[in-house]
């Protein structure tokens, strides 16, 4: 049996803190399941779920390839459900960011808002955010036309013509959900070979309302007063250039790893990726990641569960072999 705080005065730095057994920080359906797992296992889990709790499936409109949804589900609804059951067996969540982590003692120190939280573990599921191109005018025009989410903002081009930049499944399911509004959708893409499944691109593909343009690359974003009105594009091959007119874009080029607050204390691979060492535990010993903070080959809700439930069984033996 677990101890929730395992001594409310114990000597941290000269002064008396609780320390808890695990601190997950970030959300999502790994950071939830994980939750769901620790507090199960009567670790009485802590997480600090983030300003923008839930993840990148906060901005999915539909997921139809998790078991158990044979109608689908929204994204949204889906991290509703699965924070109040994690909540039902006594996850505590926090909707703050983390700052930052020391790691070069133990126990751990978690630090946000100027308060700071110790924890004999550390689960980490902060999840990967979304990759902008910085072209020309770029800056300019976020918020004014160009966007990474289209479940949050297409609603706003209904009649109007959009750009969807990417070649993977995000790129050709933003397309797909956006002729809900805009009156054309164009995709662009550097190269003729997409990542994208299968199903996804010829669902865009054979869309009367997608026109494809391969080998073309944002040189140059095109505004006015009112906001975006197209952009200048450039083939890779030659360097030729065109122009094409949109009042809307919509980036979907991938995503990079939320890891700086760790400050380089937790290996990454060269994009800043967490490595696993053993099972779930990264370099750290004690600190665990799961989710799309580690993964850069699955990236799919029902994956990203799975690893947040291993990371709380490998924190849970982990505790019970080195803490209690």
């Amino acid at each position: 049996m677990f101890k929730s705080l395992v001594s409310p005065d114990y000597d941290v730095g000269g002064k008396m803190s609780d320390v808890r057994n695990v601190i997950i920080i970030g959300s999502g359906p790994a950071g939830y399941t994980a939750g769901l797992y620790a507090a199960r296992a009567m670790l009485e889990p802590l997480m600090f779920a983030g300003y923008m709790s839930g993840g990148q499936l906060m901005l999915t409109s539909d997921i139809e390839n998790f078991p158990g949804y044979p109608e689908g589900i929204g994204g949204p609804e889906m991290m509703m459900q699965l924070r109040e059951q994690a909540e039902r067996f006594g996850l505590e969540v926090q909707d703050r960011n983390v700052e930052s982590v020391d790691l070069s003692s133990k126990p751990y120190k978690v630090e946000l808002e100027g308060e700071e939280f110790f924890t004999h573990s550390i689960i980490i599921s902060t999840g990967a955010e979304s990759i902008w191109l910085n072209a020309e005018g770029e800056a300019e025009q976020k918020g004014r036309g160009i966007s990474t989410c289209a479940t949050c903002d297409g609603a706003f081009f209904k009649d109007e013509e959009v750009l969807v930049i990417g070649g993977g499944d995000s790129a050709c399911e933003e397309a797909t959900f956006l002729t809900r509004f805009a009156s054309k959708v164009t995709m662009i893409h550097r190269r003729d070979v997409f990542k994208a499944s299968t199903i996804m691109y010829e669902r865009a593909a054979n869309n009367d309302k997608i026109e494809i343009k391969t080998f073309r690359q944002i040189k140059q974003w095109l505004s006015d007063e009112k906001g975006l009105t197209g952009a200048v594009i450039e083939d890779p091959r030659d360097g030729s250039t065109e122009e094409i007119s949109a009042t809307g874009a919509f980036i979907a080029i991938g995503h990079t790893p939320i890891t700086s607050f760790l400050n380089n204390q937790i290996e990454t691979d060269e994009n800043g990726y967490i490595i696993h060492k053993k099972h779930t535990m990264t370099s750290v010993d004690g600190v665990f990641a799961a989710g799309d903070v580690v993964d850069t080959r699955y990236k799919q809700a029902i994956t990203a569960a799975g690893m947040g439930c291993q990371a709380a069984m490998d924190a849970e033996k982990w505790l019970e072999e080195n803490v209690h």
